[in-house]
């Protein structure tokens, strides 16, 4: 009888790619590299680190168990008193622990001389290396690190409690803050009847003391509420004012919060939200008692860099997920990267990530610069929301697209990708949706033309020659805006659009400038990915800015 001679087996397929691990996350993003060259080499050391560690099978576990192991709360003990804890999965803790050892929650503020004059470039380059491989777990070191700019409005505050956020060594113990190695800081905002619009809080503060109020109320998002404090909105005599809300009293016992429950997100899973309602809960007055929005801004606009660099950060890891995948799977004969569709989609989403990478760390740049450069200052005060909007708007439908290059491989949950993209959303919500970001460059625009003045001629001089029609379209955008609310988005769309632009090629990027003036300046109607003509390199782009890792 004959038998047929068996020459493979099923399980062992040789047409699907390795998995994207092992990679390092930073030596192959030229434009990151490329982006810091000009930091001390103690610090494009850690990066270097940073990005073996952040593809590294073992961190990917760790992201991997901390998703699927969502946070839980318990609000009552065995004898029925009120415990109000969030438990989370260790493998939340060695996330926690690593990044804080980093110094993602308070490197801004340390002054290391390594660092001098860079703090905010530098931690942006871990920021983003970090993002790639899990974002939930930077939410509370996002707060931590903002809350500063909090507290600087109340020095003796900041005494007591920055030294605490200047440590990095990790500290989930529930015990007071002063009794802690480190601390981290959450923040509560929002209420059910005013969401975004915080002026109609309802929540109370009733001055007992210099400095010290009684807080009560209910926030219907308080992000990270395991934190050892938070930053809260109440309303006191004068006004709205922001409060500095131990969890703890010195004594260990509780400060009248009362978990209600933690919200079922989309993303973010790894991260707790809750629903909190408190009662003569003891804080402290940060800024003037009728000043407390003004104060909380300064928080936000730090975090709101930070979600700029986390949507780059997993656009860029999403991308290089496809690009890996497409190097390694052959279809109809060739390579996929090969097929002239595919690498057009790779390489039209190539120029994204990149203005998007490149856009948010020159934010970082400002806010470096900011306090002596006066351009540097109009630049941070503009376009941080224009960054906000841009970027985190960008990352759902990129990252979708990413997921769609692996086909039925990227919709499964054994990968990144579907991570990535249950994550893409929450950075546009967070701290300020669209529509917010784009009155708040209205608001600019009205107080300070000075500002979008500055701003524009720093696009009209690195865009060179096509850089004077361009800002007269962005003036004309200024001028429609300002007659009309509704159209504040074309605006902000279009001052994103020509900075990024302006941003490449004020870094030299060459063909990679040229193709995303071409096709998203000076290009037609277009609402996907792949609209690249043959004019452009699309094999050169994808090669240049995913450069093949053996």
């Amino acid at each position: 009888m004959n038998q047929m001679t068996r020459t493979d087996d099923n399980h062992n397929e040789l047409n699907q790619p390795s998995l994207w691990s092992g990679i390092n996350a930073y030596r192959t993003d030229p434009l990151m590299v490329d982006l810091t060259a000009g930091l001390h080499r103690a610090l494009r050391e850690e990066f270097d680190a940073l990005g073996r560690y952040v593809t590294s099978p073992e961190a990917q576990e760790l992201a991997r168990m901390a998703n699927e192991s969502p946070p839980k709360l318990k609000t009552h003990g065995p004898r029925g008193e009120r415990l109000d804890m969030v438990e989370f999965h260790p493998a939340w803790h060695a996330l926690m622990r690593r990044s804080m050892s980093s110094g993602l929650h308070s490197s801004i503020w340390e002054n290391a001389p390594e660092a001098r004059n860079n703090q905010h470039r530098a931690r942006a380059a871990r920021f983003y290396l970090t993002s790639q491989l899990e974002c939930g777990h930077l939410c509370p070191l996002t707060m931590t690190s903002a809350s500063v700019a909090a507290m600087m409005a109340s020095p003796r505050v900041q005494k007591e409690w920055a030294p605490r956020i200047l440590s990095r060594k990790y500290d989930s113990s529930n015990r007071p803050a002063q009794q802690k190695s480190a601390i981290t800081v959450g923040m509560g905002m929002t209420e059910k009847q005013g969401g975004t619009d915080v002026r109609a809080n309802r929540s109370i503060a009733e001055r007992v003391g210099e400095g010290v109020y009684r807080l009560s109320g209910h926030k219907w998002f308080m992000s990270a509420p395991m934190s050892d404090a938070f930053v809260m909105l109440a309303r006191t005599n004068e006004g709205i004012g922001c409060f500095l809300v131990p969890r703890l009293l010195e004594d260990g016992t509780a400060n009248g919060l009362q978990f209600q429950r933690l919200k079922d997100k989309l993303g973010n899973r790894s991260n707790a939200s809750a629903e909190v309602e408190f009662h003569d809960a003891f804080g402290y007055l940060l800024g003037e008692p009728g000043g407390g929005i003004r104060t909380i801004l300064d928080m936000v606009t730090l975090t709101r860099l930070d979600c700029a660099l986390a949507s780059a950060g997993i656009m860029r890891a999403s991308l290089a997920e496809a690009v890996h995948h497409c190097r390694g799977r052959s279809v109809f004969g060739k390579n996929l990267i090969d097929q002239p569709l595919m690498t057009r989609v790779l390489a039209d989403m190539a120029l994204d990530v990149a203005a998007a990478t490149a856009l948010s760390y020159r934010l970082a740049e400002a806010f470096d610069k900011a306090g002596t450069n006066p351009s540097d200052a109009a630049f941070a005060r503009v376009m941080t929301p224009v960054i906000k909007y841009w970027v985190c708007k960008m990352a759902p439908p990129l990252i979708y697209e990413a997921m769609e290059c692996l086909g039925g491989n990227g919709y499964v949950e054994e990968r990144p990708l579907a991570r990535h993209y249950r994550e893409a959303p929450v950075n546009a919500i967070w701290e300020g949706s669209g529509n917010v970001m784009a009155l708040d460059v209205l608001r600019v625009l009205s107080r300070g033309r000075d500002l979008f003045d500055s701003v524009l001629s720093g696009i009209e001089r690195d865009l060179g020659p096509s850089g004077r029609k361009t800002t007269d379209v962005l003036r004309a955008a200024m001028a429609l805006a300002e007659r009309d609310e509704g159209a504040a988005r074309l605006l902000v769309e279009q001052l994103a659009l020509a900075a990024g632009a302006a941003e490449l090629f004020r870094l030299g990027a060459g063909k990679i400038a040229d193709a995303f003036v071409e096709t998203r300046l000076a290009g037609g109607w277009r609402a996907t990915y792949g609209m690249l003509d043959s004019r452009f390199d699309a094999a050169y782009i994808v090669d240049l800015l995913y450069p093949a890792t053996s």
